[in-house]
C-alpha cells in the first residue's frame, strides 16, 4: 500500500522543522526547494561584515535530513501549485502530493519604489550576503585609489535603511569591522571619512521592542560610532546618495535597504486571497480555505494569533512547522486539525561587542547581559554542532584579536562552463560578481 505523500516548498525553519517532525508518521516527506542548502538566516550579517563564512550559517538541506528515512530533498524553483488537482509545480516538472506545505518564506520589499530596488542591496539570502561583503571591501579598495577627499568620503559610506533588528545588528557590526580591523588593515585610513548611517523612518529603532531598549539600543550605536537617523523616510536613491522625504541628500557609495519585507511571490502564484504584505490568508489550523490539503506556514502564512497578526519571525515558523506536521499526522489516522497557537518566546537583538538588547516575557535585558543572552540563544540553535564549534572560535577570535579573518573579496565566474549545473539556471548557485546588487527575488522562512 503507497504512504501519503507530504511535499515541503521550502527549506527553511518552518519547512524543515516540519520535515523532522514528520519523522516518525505513516508517510514519505519530500521537500523542495531552489537551493540545496539550509541557512540560519540570524547570522547572515556576520557573513556580510566578514566574521562568519558562508558554510558556518548554511549547511546541505541533504545532509540534514539524512537521519531520516522517509524524508528526501530535490532542488528545483517552486513556482506555484494547482491546489484543486493536488500537484506543486516548479521549473522541473509537476510533483503530486496527498499533503502540501508552502513555506517559501519572504522577500525585501521595497514598496514599489523602482530606484530602491535598482540601487540598493538587500540581506535576504546567502548570495546577498556575498554580494555585500564584496561590495563593503571593494569600496576600502577602491578609495585608496583616489586623491579626491570628498570622492573618498562618498565611497566610505554605507547607510542602512531600515533599523528593525537586522540594520540594527548590521549597523553595529559593520561599525565594528571598520574601527577595530579595517584601520588596521589600510594605512592612513582617516577614520573621520567613514561614516556608518542607520536610517529609521519611524521615532525609534526597533520599533517592536519596551521604549527603554529602544533607547538603550540606540544609545549604544552612537556610542560606537554610528550615525542614527530618525524619521528618515526615503524617498529615492542613485547610486551615490539617498533623497529624503523633505529634500535632504545624503552621499553614500553603499545603500543597504533592511526596511520591509513582504512574503515570497508564490502566493499571488496561487490564485487565492491575500492578506497584507502579500500573506497568504489561513484558516486557524493554517489550512488554505476551501483546500483541507494545503497548508501554508512562516513567513507566507497571514496567521492570525487574538485578532492581530502573527510577525515574521523564525520561532513563529517552527512552531507553525511541528503543529502542521502533528496535523498532517493526525488526518492520516483519520482525525482532525487543531487550531494554532503562538507561545512567544521573546525577542533579541545584538548591536556588537558587549551590547545587545533581549525581551523575555516580563524580563528585559540590556548592555552585557543582554549580549550574553543573545550569544548563548544563538549559539545553541546555530545548524549544526560542527558549526556551532567553528562559529564560537571565530567569535572568539574577534573578541580578543579585533580580527575578522573572512576579508575576502570573492568573484563567481559567470556563464555555462564545465562548472555550471546541467540543466535550468537556479537562482543563487554563485553569488553577483563584484559589488554589483543581487536579484531581487523571495526567500525561504
Amino acid at each position: 500500500m503507497t504512504r501519503p505523500s507530504v511535499v515541503i516548498a521550502g527549506a527553511g525553519f518552518g519547512g524543515l522543522t516540519c520535515a523532522r517532525a514528520l519523522k516518525q508518521a505513516p508517510v514519505d516527506v519530500l521537500i523542495v526547494d531552489r537551493n540545496n542548502y539550509h541557512l540560519f538566516t540570524p547570522l547572515l550579517y556576520q557573513v556580510a561584515s566578514a566574521l562568519l563564512d558562508p558554510g558556518e550559517i548554511a549547511r546541505p538541506v541533504r545532509s540534514l535530513i539524512r537521519p531520516y528515512a522517509n524524508v528526501d530533498f530535490k532542488q528545483a524553483e517552486v513556482i506555484g501549485a494547482d491546489l484543486d488537482r493536488q500537484v506543486l509545480l516548479t521549473d522541473r516538472g509537476e510533483i503530486r502530493y496527498d499533503y502540501l506545505v508552502l513555506a517559501t518564506g519572504s522577500q525585501s520589499d521595497y514598496f514599489g519604489n523602482a530606484s530602491l530596488a535598482q540601487h540598493a542591496l538587500g540581506l535576504k539570502d546567502l548570495d546577498e550576503g556575498l554580494a555585500l561583503r564584496n561590495r563593503i571591501l571593494s569600496q576600502f579598495e577602491s578609495s585608496r585609489w583616489t586623491t579626491n577627499a570628498a570622492q573618498r568620503r562618498v565611497l566610505l559610506t554605507f547607510a542602512v535603511v531600515g533599523a528593525g533588528p537586522t540594520g540594527v545588528e548590521l549597523a553595529g557590526s559593520l561599525i565594528e569591522l571598520i574601527h577595530l580591523v579595517l584601520r588596521k588593515d589600510y594605512r592612513g585610513l582617516n577614520l573621520a571619512e567613514v561614516r556608518v548611517l542607520l536610517l529609521e523612518a519611524a521615532a525609534a529603532p526597533l520599533g517592536t521592542f519596551a521604549p527603554t531598549l529602544r533607547e538603550a539600543a540606540r544609545k549604544s550605536l552612537e556610542k560606537k560610532g554610528v550615525e542614527v537617523m530618525l524619521g528618515a523616510k526615503v524617498e529615492s536613491v542613485d547610486e551615490a546618495s539617498i533623497k529624503l522625504v523633505g529634500g535632504k541628500e545624503i552621499a553614500a557609495g553603499t545603500i543597504i535597504w533592511t526596511a520591509g519585507v513582504r512574503a515570497s511571490d508564490l502566493g499571488k502564484a496561487l490564485g487565492i486571497e491575500l492578506g497584507r504584505q502579500a500573506r497568504v490568508k489561513v484558516e486557524s489550523t493554517l489550512q488554505v480555505p476551501g483546500h483541507p490539503a494545503a497548508f501554508v506556514i512562516g513567513d507566507l502564512a497571514g496567521a492570525i494569533d487574538g485578532g492581530t497578526p502573527l510577525p515574521m519571525l523564525i520561532p513563529v515558523a517552527m512552531q507553525e512547522g511541528r503543529q502542521v506536521a502533528a496535523t498532517v499526522a493526525e488526518l492520516v489516522r483519520s482525525g482532525g486539525a487543531k487550531a494554532f497557537r503562538y507561545k512567544d518566546p521573546g525577542i533579541m537583538a545584538t548591536i556588537g561587542r558587549n551590547s545587545a538588547v533581549a525581551e523575555l516575557g516580563a524580563v528585559r535585558l540590556s548592555g552585557f547581559l543582554g549580549w550574553l543572552m543573545w550569544l548563548g540563544v544563538h549559539l545553541v540553535n546555530v545548524i549544526s554542532f560542527r558549526s556551532r564549534i567553528i562559529v564560537l572560535v571565530n567569535w572568539a577570535w574577534d573578541y580578543l584579536f579585533y580580527d575578522r579573518p573572512i576579508r575576502l573579496i570573492l568573484r563567481a565566474k559567470q556563464g555555462s562552463g564545465a562548472g555550471a549545473p546541467p540543466g535550468p539556471a537556479h537562482q543563487g548557485d554563485v553569488p553577483p560578481q563584484d559589488d554589483q546588487p543581487s536579484q531581487k527575488r523571495p526567500a525561504r522562512g
